[in-house]
């Protein structure tokens, strides 16, 4: 009998030993824990709030897109490569990769307007000017290409369609809007349709050029603008006949039907 009360004191005495041990071990995996993300951010100057952090993740996500395309990995080497945290890209773009994109996009559109600014477009012709900032705004995805034809198929998912459709119209409207337009009646939405087929066409006509300098890619904008041109003085030489529709389709009604 006493043998065997003295065990199971034992075992009771054990078993509250072990459990204080495993909360003295919680406690001090909790504080080393703490300590390591204390001196990580110490380390990686997480000071910067994620709004801060935006543009060096873009840019480091932009070396590994060419690579690994718009996925979870490149963001999260994107991380690695700041040196931030991991999940701060997150804070930094609750949207995802199509918010890098649309940044990134942004951050085109500026420069194009910038370097306008040095060729100073307002001397220019019209359809110099056009033909001007369609090459600016090309030129400022040279040093991306690789990654540009990652982010072309990314945006071709019927899920970003729209964000490309958005991305495409801010950028045909603020080149109009560089060079002057003010146009607030119909023209205002023909000028934009037509440049957004023009800017389109060129831009993709680029991804697969290998020429020198892209010179088959400027040759080819400058015959799609000569094409909206002509087609334009076409249109110009209609409205001067001022012919009357009513009386035209009057008269191509009797030769169809009869009187």
């Amino acid at each position: 009998m006493f043998q065997r009360g003295t065990f199971s004191k034992s075992i009771l005495v054990w078993e509250a030993f072990s459990t204080f041990l495993i909360s003295i071990y919680k406690i001090i995996l909790y504080v080393l824990i703490n300590q390591a993300h204390i001196r990580l951010m110490k380390k990686n100057k997480s000071d910067k709030t994620p709004e801060e952090l935006c543009d060096p993740l873009l840019e480091a996500a932009l070396n590994h897109v060419a690579f690994d395309g718009w996925s979870k990995r490149t963001l999260s080497q994107a991380e690695k490569d700041v040196g931030t945290v991991p999940g701060i890209i997150e804070l930094a773009f609750p949207g995802g990769a199509i918010q890098m994109i649309d940044l990134h996009a942004q951050h085109c559109d500026i420069e194009m307007v910038e370097k306008a600014a040095k060729v100073d477009v307002n001397k220019l012709k019209i359809r110099e000017k056009i033909t001007q900032l369609v090459k600016l705004r090309i030129e400022t995805m040279l040093p991306y290409k690789e990654a540009t034809h990652r982010t072309v198929s990314y945006l071709a998912l019927p899920k970003n369609h729209f964000t490309s459709l958005r991305l495409l119209y801010r950028t045909v409207d603020l080149i109009w809007k560089t060079i002057g337009d003010t146009s607030t009646d119909f023209n205002f939405y023909t000028k934009r349709i037509t440049l957004s087929s023009i800017y389109t066409s060129t831009f993709l006509y680029w991804l697969a050029d290998e020429s020198e300098a892209s010179r088959d890619t400027w040759t080819f904008l400058d015959r799609r603008i000569e094409n909206v041109m002509q087609f334009e003085k076409i249109k110009t030489k209609f409205r001067k006949k001022d012919i009357n529709l009513s009386k035209f389709w009057r008269v191509l009604g009797k030769k169809r039907y009869g009187s």
